[in-house]
């Protein structure tokens, strides 16, 4: 628990210095899919760093979930993301902070290592897509960040997903 704590601590302040250094709005979105209910379009909100989301908008870039206890992703997550790619492609001084999330099963550490192996496959599939190493930083936050509380496969399949934080 000491060593979570000092990693989600370490990774904290690296994000508010590499974010904080911009200047600049953050937005919160999405990208992926295939996840509860056939492949979720949510887009991104006007939320602050750490918010699930914002379904509704326009802007086409989708939250990807995953199946129990997975991380590679499935033909229409994979169909999102190129769609999502055209649009950071369209601003390439974008940076882009991928967020790996999981349910609530599992211990802490192997949710941290999930979540990271999660936001990872992301990052891994967008690279092949032509966007930038340097524009694509992953966190995990295992299941300290759920996207819906209770228990129960309906709840559990909102929180095994990938975030993706639009950073400028």
């Amino acid at each position: 628990m000491k060593r979570f704590w000092i990693m989600t601590v370490a990774l904290t302040m690296f994000g508010m210095l590499a974010g904080g250094c911009a200047g600049k709005k953050t937005e919160t979105g999405a990208a992926g899919a295939g996840g509860p209910g056939g492949g979720d379009t949510s887009g991104i909100s006007e939320s602050g760093a750490g918010s699930t989301g914002g379904a509704g908008s326009a802007s086409g870039v989708p939250v990807v979930y995953f199946d129990f206890d997975q991380y590679t992703l499935n033909n229409t997550a994979q169909s999102e993301l190129k769609d999502a790619a055209g649009i950071f492609k369209s601003d390439p001084k974008m940076a882009i902070t991928i967020e790996g999330h999981c349910d609530e099963r599992g211990s802490v550490e192997y949710n941290l290592a999930l979540g990271e192996r999660r936001a990872q496959s992301v990052k891994s599939y967008l690279q092949k897509l032509g966007i930038e190493t340097k524009r694509l930083n992953t966190i995990s936050y295992g299941e300290e960040r759920p996207a819906t509380s209770g228990s129960g496969e309906s709840s559990w399949a909102k929180n095994r997903r990938a975030e993706l934080i639009k950073n400028r």
